[in-house]
């Protein structure tokens, strides 16, 4: 007979209002977490062109992801609000309703609520539609981070102050990862799974990396530069220029440091044209160098690649003589290298040797041209041959070997197995690699 009293005292208008009040937390709980996992999934290139477009949730969201450790810190702040509240009024309405044995069941029935419908339910409807449901939260979103602010900026500090005692120090403007390395990352990723080529990949990654990258990394060294020697007569001078490979030679006087200035083929065979054939004739023996010679272009090793073919650019022209700190003549640099650098080797006719600088062997092994550069063998065959201290693969291996080999020692390093093929005076010329 007085069941029905307690029953009446368990399921009254307050049971009622705490059962709507935990579903309407449970919604801000999916609200909040879909909004973390939106605002933080969602691709900044993607919102900045809805922006351009005339977005307005686009574009608020691209200023709230400006500061991730604002953004994260106030929506963790919300999210964990209505979730402990939402578990305690659980607790006291499953308690009042069942007793001690309300506590149990409260927790079991708000892990599986929280989990599936605050927690991936959202968060998967947020990953499908990133940007579209980063834009569409960006105003309530903004309006929290405002409420939160102080709270926020008083935790932030706090767990700065915390980190610092265990010696880790965090930087404020740093964003969780940078631009390159998620473009990168999304290269790599792409190229593993089959929808990015490996060409484009490179072709891209190229791109990125010439403002990490020094002209000395690439440029053709001194003891490979093809020069002409000013106090040459003026046949041999036109002889070696039609049997070179190049429309452009330095041009030295007395010694090769003393660079004089650049010979255009183009510019001597007009010169040498007008002396035998032109309405004042004086012979090629009237012909002197120095008249048809561009001033020579200098660039210090350090200069990055970036800057260098802006430079190459603005000064509308394609070669540059490479000096170190002593001003001494290094090597040389052309726009075509740099370009190589993006797309790949480029040849042409005139090249003497088109062929691959690697070759495979039929044991699978590859024979190397001891000049190449790590970077190019890498870039040929997907490995990860270090190049912080060597930019040849003749360099790596007399860096690690610390001697100059000798024909025929083999060395084995960095998982792969070197063997010195050929050698000239004290530059290793060729070599068989193969991983181990």
């Amino acid at each position: 007979m007085e069941t029905a009293p307690v029953l009446d005292t368990v399921y009254d208008s307050a049971f009622w209002i705490t059962a709507a009040s935990i579903l309407l937390l449970l919604l801000l709980s999916a609200f909040f977490s879909g909004s973390e996992t939106a605002l933080t999934a969602a691709s900044r290139g993607k919102l900045r062109a809805q922006a351009d477009k005339g977005s307005a949730g686009a574009e608020r969201a691209l200023k709230i992801t400006e500061d991730n450790e604002r953004l994260i810190g106030s929506v963790l702040l919300g999210n964990n609000m209505v979730n402990i509240l939402a578990a305690s009024l659980a607790t006291s309405l499953f308690t009042r309703a069942f007793g001690e044995s309300g506590v149990a069941l409260a927790t079991l029935v708000m892990t599986l609520l929280v989990l599936i419908f605050a927690e991936v339910l959202p968060k998967t409807y947020a990953i499908t539609n990133a940007e579209r449901a980063a834009a569409g939260v960006s105003r309530p979103i903004q309006a929290l981070i405002m409420v939160f602010a102080p709270v926020v900026t008083a935790v932030r500090w706090l767990v700065r102050g915390v980190l610092r005692v265990f010696g880790v120090q965090a930087d404020p403007d740093s964003h969780i990862l940078a631009v390159r390395e998620e473009i990168a990352g999304a290269l790599y990723l792409g190229h593993s799974e089959g929808v990015v080529e490996k060409e484009d990949r490179d072709r891209i990654l190229g791109a990125l990396d010439l403002s990490e990258r020094a002209v000395e990394e690439i440029m053709l060294h001194r003891s490979q530069i093809e020069m002409v020697n000013a106090d040459d007569a003026p046949d041999a001078i036109l002889s070696q220029c039609l049997q070179s490979n190049y429309t452009r030679l330095p041009v030295f006087k007395g010694d090769q440091d003393n660079i004089i200035g650049v010979v255009h083929a183009k510019d001597l065979l007009r010169a040498m044209h007008k002396l035998a054939y032109g309405p004042e004739a004086k012979g090629l023996d009237a012909f002197k160098i120095q008249d048809v010679i561009r001033p020579p272009y200098f660039v210090p090793d350090t200069t990055t690649l970036d800057d260098q073919m802006r430079q190459f650019l603005r000064r509308r022209t394609h070669f540059a003589m490479v000096v170190d700190e002593y001003g001494s003549l290094e090597g040389l640099i052309t726009l075509e290298d740099i370009l190589e650098e993006i797309v790949g080797e480029i040849t042409d006719e005139f090249d003497p040797d088109a062929a691959h600088p690697i070759q495979k062997t039929k044991d699978g092994q590859y024979v190397v041209e001891g000049a190449m550069t790590i970077r190019d063998l890498n870039r040929a065959t997907d490995w990860a041959l270090p190049d912080e201290e060597a930019n040849t693969i003749a360099g790596l291996v007399i860096h690690e070997a610390q001697m100059i080999p000798e024909v025929g020692q083999v060395f084995n390093f960095h998982g792969f197995r070197f063997e010195v093929r050929s050698r000239e005076g004290n530059r290793v010329t060729k070599l068989k690699i193969r991983p181990l």
